[in-house]
């Protein structure tokens, strides 16, 4: 632009005003980009420990890591540091290809040999990897030029599946080697799109573009994430401009927020789901306390009243995204029914049946206020709840200890969205993913693990969501709609899978 003596003169007119005003971010040209996210990170390695298993923190690790096989914003299968793969005719061994011409963060080349390193590293149970049990079906895995082999211990129909999902990351055999455990918590590098600046542990972490990501650089060459835990905070993050993104708001302040001078939101459905894990013990173990407690709850209500209408109300644990999901599968709203079951049991409003159930308070819209509004609707029918708050951490700890209480409210995460990452590790009692220890489910779930006829195991699964939703050993609630705010200088690509991603922005 050429400069003239009457643009000089408007240009130091406006600054002197935004010298007057304090103008928020949302209103300015952005240098770097900043985001209110919703959770804490615990650990920079994504493959093992209790937090490689938390979906919420994906989105930090895949703008640092990239996965085995990315998923792309529709939840479709792309081409990624694994170009190609499959499995030989009898399915007795699996390959994979290895794209060329990437390199890690400290400039090493990425080769095959890390691949199969972090592959047989991920197997390894004493490495922590909480799904090591799911990489260690196959061995003698083998890097030859760009290809990857193994043989199949156990035929596993998700295997490539997990390649998107929890703990299918591909980490650096060279540099990990050489800095160990802890060095490469205190300095982390991975193949991803953006690199670790600077960490302050419990506060933010900047993020530096990388400029050779195989993939194409970032269009925002620094990005700081805020941890932000506190709904009520991120609202006041994005609302005061300290923020140019934020995420899991609560709905009625994203539709008020949306309609500001200099923000915008988006809400699409995701690939998590509301539910409510029933421990079976104490007042549990009676099928009628369970069938009524599922049968009282109003999921539509709850939607309306309290989500403002985003979300989706569900009745298994798949949504109408996932591979097995039966829209015949019904748990209807029916307090009367509820009245009936706990009568049979001796249970009503004058003598009502008592459980705690758990919940977190502010990790997802209006959780804890669901639960409030789900205690009430119980108390109508006899049912008496004492509500105690912990922490996402807290849970997955009890959790994996099966100790949880008969009932604990939790987000549960598939975006691969197979039938054996929603039911199957909610549900079956021998994995640390479940509290749910019942034989008949058991029995049902266990030849579904290596069925090797797609068609049967789908239908399989649909017919053991069906006998768990008859036997109330689930309380499924929603699929959630997930609200973003940001401003409107940057354009946000919302993922399916509920990953806030910086590197899929850009400026407006």
């Amino acid at each position: 632009m050429k400069l003239n003596r009457r643009s000089m003169l408007l240009s130091s007119a406006a600054a002197a005003s935004f010298a007057c005003v304090a103008m928020p971010v949302f209103g300015q040209t952005i240098d770097e980009l900043v985001i209110a996210y919703n959770v804490n990170l615990p650990s920079w390695d994504p493959t093992v420990g209790p937090s490689a298993v938390n979906p919420t923190i994906q989105g930090i690790y895949q703008s640092v890591y990239d996965l085995f096989i990315p998923q792309n914003p529709d939840l479709s299968f792309g081409s990624g540091l694994i170009t190609d793969w499959g499995w030989n005719d009898d399915q007795s061994q699996i390959w994979m290809d290895v794209r060329d011409g990437v390199t890690w963060h400290n400039g090493d080349p990425f080769t095959a040999e890390d691949v199969a390193w972090s592959l047989q590293r991920a197997a390894n149970p004493e490495t922590g990897n909480p799904i090591n049990f799911i990489w260690g079906k196959v061995e003698n895995i083998t890097a030859e030029g760009n290809r990857v082999t193994a043989d199949v211990k156990e035929y596993e129909p998700t295997f490539f599946k997990w390649m998107s999902f929890l703990t299918g990351y591909v980490m650096p055999k060279k540099y990990y080697e050489e800095v160990g455990a802890d060095g490469f918590e205190a300095a982390p590098i991975g193949t991803g799109p953006y690199m670790v600046e600077k960490f302050e542990r419990n506060a933010f972490v900047r993020l530096k573009a990388n400029e050779n990501y195989w993939g194409g650089a970032p269009e925002f060459k620094t990005v700081t994430i805020k941890f932000v835990t506190d709904a009520a905070s991120r609202v006041a993050e994005i609302e005061s401009g300290n923020a140019h993104v934020t995420l899991e708001i609560p709905y009625e302040e994203f539709d008020r927020l949306k309609e500001k001078d200099g923000l915008e939101g988006t809400a699409a459905p995701i690939s998590d789901i509301g539910m409510i894990f029933l421990n079976d013990i104490e007042v549990m173990t009676d099928p009628n306390v369970r069938k009524a407690a599922a049968h009282a709850i109003d999921k539509q209500l709850i939607v309306d009243r309290l989500l403002s209408g985003y979300g989706v109300p569900i009745d298994t644990l798949q949504t109408p995204d996932y591979a097995a999901f039966d829209d015949t599968i019904k748990v209807p709203f029916d307090p009367e029914k509820s009245k009936e079951l706990l009568a049979a049991s001796g249970y009503g409003p004058d003598n009502p049946v008592s459980f705690k159930i758990q919940t977190t308070r502010g990790f997802k819209p209006k959780d804890y206020e669901i639960i409030q509004a789900i205690v009430g609707l119980w108390r109508r029918v006899g049912i008496e709840a004492e509500i105690e708050v912990y922490e996402i951490a807290k849970h997955f700890e009890l959790r994996a200890a099966d100790q949880l209480a008969p009932a604990a409210f939790y987000n549960w995460g598939n975006s691969v969205g197979d039938p054996t990452t929603s039911t199957g590790f909610a549900m079956f009692g021998p994995s640390p993913h479940s509290v749910w220890d019942g034989q008949e489910t058991f029995d049902a779930i266990l030849p579904l693990w290596g069925e090797k006829d797609e068609a049967k195991r789908i239908a399989g699964w649909k017919e053991v969501d069906r006998k768990i939703a008859e036997n109330a050993e689930v309380i499924p609630l929603l699929q959630y709609v997930q609200p973003i705010l940001h401003a409107q200088g940057v354009v946000v690509q919302p993922h399916r899978s509920g990953a806030l991603l910086p590197h899929l922005m850009t400026r407006a």
